[in-house]
């Protein structure tokens, strides 16, 4: 869990036409040295004279660059822009980040060129994904060399992930939790036990009588956070989050001093409780603590399993049914910087070796706070290792802790353009929980609630000739992020469900049947709230079998088909185009009136004809095959009677002037 402090939206503008106050920049530097951005960047801000009613940056003491002395001025006033900017993008402030790296890219020193990459960055987090893209493409043909060009080169593909993503949000539905969970600092990490809700918070705590100053040569300003302390501890909420006043206190357990503590975990009995715990200047390592009577126990580290002294372990998870702890490390023997890891519970409470979960789940970046439901056998797990939509991005994976699914990013807007991580599920199911986010903040996870909805494609298969349910048929449902295939059952029915209402295709096939492929469109699809019943059918044929194509008629005494005929022949089309692999034979037949000779071969041209015009419909000429019949095969008598009472049947001749297909080929 990263250390995020309580930040304050300043209003902030250009820069006044003022000397610098040099204990204020020196003050700033020490903050920022020492990684305390937030007072880092408030020093900053003094140091250069930033109001809230100036539009505008002008150089200090409004100076051109001449002498030695200038150039020490305009040196202080850069490098003081630029670690305002690091400083705003560190406390993850993206707004004022973007506002002075957007200055910083203007300089000429070398020692800022990363601003551009930073710059960029901030209008990512920011949700300005065109313009971070352009900026990452400048950063990529100014800095071929430099090492962040691969960083640029995935946050380019995020910047395209996440446009794509937000044309078609997933269905989720994302509501933040009370003011009383939500105030004053970071709240992230919630968890409910039976009807306890447990979350981490480092809201500020009044410490009496401390004081913390920085005396300038115009007062004493204090911004030290130990007048107010802004500590990560857990707290507990024992009423329902629905109601708007929520009473919530700290955990009543006995830390010892100076300890931060964060992202609890419970046992499935809720008497155990893991969480990560760390000192200033110490690595991070996994506590747990019992109860018994209602009190907990001094909390006491778990074994060398997990914990080192050389290696940060964190975010523990025990899963529902207590068999495994599952925690992010940064020990040896994994694939980079943070990886997620497992170790089994014993029954007596002690843990198996440490196994780290491989590299289809890590990355050479940071994996973070897992959470594994083992009934459904999913993970779910936050990374900024993969293509996302910015910062870390939660991901799903379908595994038994040793073999795994490649993972799948959650989308928008269960992701956002900045930092997503801490789910954890209040049902079954995990369609219900909360997780932790910065997406509506300028510097601070919240916690929100989360409720996960599914948009449904269903409907009766039949046979088209009985018109009885079809058993046995395969129904392919493809969209963007793969392909669902079922097999129907004796009632024919099928089923499908996605996250999103991305378009759709489904295709339906059986052995002896003509398969079907229907398209849903985007517009479609948003039409149809969350379901769409269809019902289909297939029709039968068998190879060598001719089937007629009726209507299918041609000018007198000419090979041309009519107009009417021709959208007989786009019947036919869609056969093809959704049997891609068939093959057929078009066939021609005419009456017995003319020559032997000639009724062939103008049944040769027409069948010829037929096979023309489909292949200037886009039909591969060859999976077509012509030929003629003439008067070879009639399928009803020309002529009716015998002897002198013969005579000509004109709806004979017509059944016999007919045009068939087959197929040769499946």
């Amino acid at each position: 869990m990263r250390k995020i402090f309580l930040c304050l939206l300043l209003a902030a503008g250009g820069f006044a036409n003022a000397q610098y106050v040099v204990n204020y920049k020196k003050v700033a530097d020490t903050y920022f040295e020492n990684k305390d951005y937030y007072a880092a960047s408030t020093f900053y801000k003094k140091a250069l004279k930033i109001t809230g009613d100036t539009a505008q940056a002008i150089l200090p003491y409004g100076k051109e660059r001449k002498g030695t002395s200038d150039n020490k001025v305009i040196e202080d006033y850069e490098g003081s822009i630029y670690n305002l900017a690091e400083s705003s993008r560190m406390y993850r402030e993206f707004a004022e980040a973007e506002k002075y790296y957007g200055i910083a890219i203007t300089f000429t020193n070398t020692r800022y060129r990363k601003a551009l990459f930073y710059y960029a960055e901030s209008l990512r987090a920011n949700k300005k994904f065109n313009p971070a893209i352009a900026s990452f493409e400048s950063f990529i043909s100014k800095n071929p060399a430099d090492p962040l060009v691969k960083d640029a080169q995935k946050e380019i593909a995020s910047c395209k992930f996440a446009l794509e993503e937000m044309r078609f949000p997933r269905m989720v539905q994302i509501k933040k939790v009370p003011a009383n969970v939500n105030g004053l600092g970071s709240n992230y990490a919630a968890v409910k036990v039976a009807e306890d809700f447990y979350f981490t918070s480092s809201r500020p705590i009044n410490v009496n009588g401390k004081r913390d100053v920085v005396k300038t040569e115009t007062g004493e300003v204090q911004v030290s956070t130990k007048a107010n302390p802004f500590l990560n501890t857990l707290y507990i909420s024992k009423n329902a989050l629905a109601t708007t006043d929520v009473s919530v206190k700290m955990m009543d357990i006995n830390l010892p001093k100076d300890m931060e503590v964060a992202a609890a975990s419970f046992s499935p009995d809720g008497n155990t409780v893991y969480f990560t715990a760390w000192r200033e200047k110490e690595r991070y390592a996994i506590y747990q603590a019992k109860k018994s009577d209602d009190k907990w126990s001094n909390p006491q580290p778990v074994g060398l399993e997990v914990n080192s002294k050389d290696f940060n372990s964190q975010q523990p998870f025990v899963t529902r049914d207590g068999n495994f702890l599952l925690f992010s490390s940064d020990r040896t023997g994994g694939y980079g910087k943070f990886d997620i890891w497992y170790c089994a519970i014993r029954s007596d409470g002690t843990l198996g070796q440490a196994v780290n979960l491989g590299p289809t789940i890590n990355t050479e970046d940071d994996e973070r706070a897992p959470y594994y439901n083992p009934i459904t056998k999913k993970l779910m797990f936050s990374t900024d290792g993969r293509i996302g939509l910015g910062g870390l991005d939660f991901f799903e994976s379908e595994g038994d802790l040793v073999t795994w699914s490649e993972p799948k990013n959650m989308g928008y807007p269960f992701n956002s353009s900045k930092d997503d991580l801490y789910f954890t599920s209040t049902n079954a199911d995990d369609t219900k929980g909360y997780i932790s986010s910065d997406r509506e903040s300028s510097c601070c996870l919240e916690v929100f609630e989360i409720k996960k909805e599914y948009f449904s494609v269903e409907g009766l298969l039949t046979d088209c000739k009985t018109k009885l349910p079809m058993a046995g048929a395969a129904i392919a449902f493809s969209n963007v992020e793969g392909t669902q295939t079922v097999t129907t059952g004796i009632d024919g029915k099928y089923h499908f469900k996605a996250d999103s209402k991305r378009p759709i295709k489904l295709t339906f096939s059986k052995e002896n049947y003509f398969a079907i492929t229907k398209n849903y469109v985007y517009e479609e699809l948003a039409k149809a709230d969350t379901m769409i019943y269809k019902d289909y059918c297939l029709s039968p044929f068998k190879i060598g079998i001719p089937i007629a194509l009726d209507n299918v008629y041609y000018e007198f005494n000419s090979v041309d088909l009519t107009e009417p005929s021709k959208k007989v022949l786009d019947f036919l089309i869609p056969i093809m185009e959704d049997n891609a692999e068939m093959e057929i034979e078009l066939g021609s037949h005419t009456d017995n009136i003319g020559t032997d000779e000639y009724n062939l071969e103008l049944s040769n041209k027409r069948a010829q004809s037929c096979v023309d015009y489909l292949v200037s419909k886009g039909i591969s000429a060859s999976r077509l095959t012509s030929k003629g019949y003439g008067e070879s095969t009639p399928i009803a008598p020309n002529e009716i009677g015998r002897g002198r009472r013969k005579k000509d049947n004109p709806d004979g001749r017509a059944k016999n002037r007919r045009t068939e297909f087959k197929v040769t080929k499946k």
